[in-house]
């Protein structure tokens, strides 16, 4: 008899695992996904176009706090753990509840996940969310483009509209994010990408994806989200480490994984980070992977119109996994608006509403700070409502796009932008070169 499968996840992981693993085989039942982490996930299903011929019905998706219950009820023998971001100690309170329950507590390795490229893969991922990868991945594609290679940059799943409409999504231009009906994450992720004339691409199925991305590149980037293991084979694996996080690389999971398989380490951020923190990161990371190399790299602030700031009551508004499960209590724009001189930043709180208000509620570590929380029309509405509502001179917007494109501010805004900036030798593009021989 197939064995009885729960698959935990968020909308990324889990269905990767699924497509790949599970589909085609007759050796396992996958009785229902669970969600967390995403709002508007659970409740929904798992569509018969993507689940294959042994689910013609498709597979429930449930919220994560069924759990036990449907171990208990649908006589799950075994339970997948498949997403990211999450300390050691909160994975195993979840297994110990699995185990309790009966069922078998599994997590999925590399050889059980990973699809093989024809062309070569050039792996970005991160120890955390929020350290720096997606500047990272910017510059790798930029290296690599002026090198004469045509790059296609994969992003880790974001598939939170129609699954089967997203199964596989390609962006090369600006109105491709309206034709998909992209939320803020998304956006916040492809857009700097097509800006610099990279094509993108993302959704469900990740083999289909990588099929197709091989049809029109020479090389591919795996852009990593969260902290989660690559979905295809690196050729060579770069993975971002933050200071303002020291110990976080041995404590996370996937991401100390992450750390042993990498050939390049990049301590970001290391001009505003405490030196005995980058210190600390060094080692952790050499002990992990002693034969990496390691690069420092800072993330130098720009700011349109710096003046602006002084003086003024200021919202920050920033990247919202970098503050929710990423558990940063800060920003770029946080350290914009202390290093330019703002007389105030003002808590947003006290103006938040609807599920905004929520996310304080389930992140209390978030600072002083506003996650740009945009998932869906409604949710960006509530965005919005709650940057007008508050009392204060100006919005600073540290997120990777432009807010004041998709939201009406009513009030004057400055963005704040942050690119990658290596510190010595050797560079990224001194290491690209040397493995791709041009």
């Amino acid at each position: 008899m197939p064995v009885k499968t729960l698959i935990m996840g968020a909308a990324g992981r889990d269905f990767h695992n699924f497509n790949v693993y599970f589909r085609d085989n007759p050796d396992y039942e996958v009785v229902a996904f669970t969600a967390t982490q995403i709002p508007n996930i659970d409740g929904r299903q798992y569509p018969a176009e993507l689940a294959g011929a042994q689910y013609p019905q498709g597979i429930p998706i449930y919220p994560e706090s069924d759990l036990i219950k449907l171990i208990k009820e649908k006589e799950i023998e075994q339970v997948i753990f498949a997403y990211s971001d999450i300390p050691h100690e909160y994975v195993m309170h979840k297994a110990s509840a699995v185990l309790a329950a009966g069922a078998d507590f599994r997590l999925m390795g590399i050889n059980s996940t990973q699809v093989k490229s024809t062309k070569p893969v050039v792996s970005i991922c991160a120890v955390r969310t929020g350290s720096g990868k997606s500047q990272t991945t910017r510059r790798v594609s930029l290296i690599l483009r002026d090198m004469g290679f045509r790059v296609a940059a994969i992003r880790h799943p974001m598939p939170y509209g129609d699954l089967v409409a997203q199964k596989v999504q390609r962006y090369a231009e600006l109105s491709d994010l309206d034709k998909h009906d992209c939320t803020i994450e998304e956006r916040e992720e492809y857009e700097p990408h097509i800006v610099n004339d990279v094509i993108v691409y993302a959704g469900v199925d990740y083999e289909a994806i990588l099929r197709q991305a091989e049809e029109e590149a020479d090389i591919i980037i795996w852009d990593g989200g969260n902290n989660d293991l690559p979905f295809y084979v690196p050729d060579i694996s770069i993975v971002v480490a933050d200071p303002h996080r020291a110990g976080h690389e041995l404590t996370y999971h996937p991401g100390e994984a992450v750390v042993r398989q990498a050939d390049i380490f990049v301590i970001n951020k290391v001009d505003t980070a405490d030196a005995e923190a980058v210190m600390t990161v060094q080692e952790n990371l050499r002990a992990l992977k002693p034969d990496a190399v390691t690069i420092e790299g800072a993330s130098p602030l720009f700011v349109d119109d710096p003046a602006a700031i002084r003086g003024k009551r200021v919202l920050v508004v920033e990247d919202g996994p970098t503050l929710t499960h990423g558990e940063m209590a800060y920003g770029a724009g946080w350290v914009a608006a202390r290093r330019f001189g703002a007389a105030e930043i003002i808590d947003p709180r006290p103006y938040a509403v609807g599920t905004i208000k929520a996310t304080y509620e389930k992140y209390p570590t978030t600072g002083d700070v506003l996650p740009a929380m945009g998932y869906g029309d409604d949710q960006m509405k509530e965005l919005e409502q709650t940057i007008n509502n508050a009392d204060v001179d100006l919005v600073i917007i540290g997120t990777p796009i432009d807010l004041g494109k998709l939201l009406k501010i009513n009030k004057p805004t400055q963005r704040v932008r942050y690119e990658l900036q290596e510190i010595g030798q050797p560079t990224l593009e001194d290491l690209l070169k040397e493995k791709f021989g041009k």
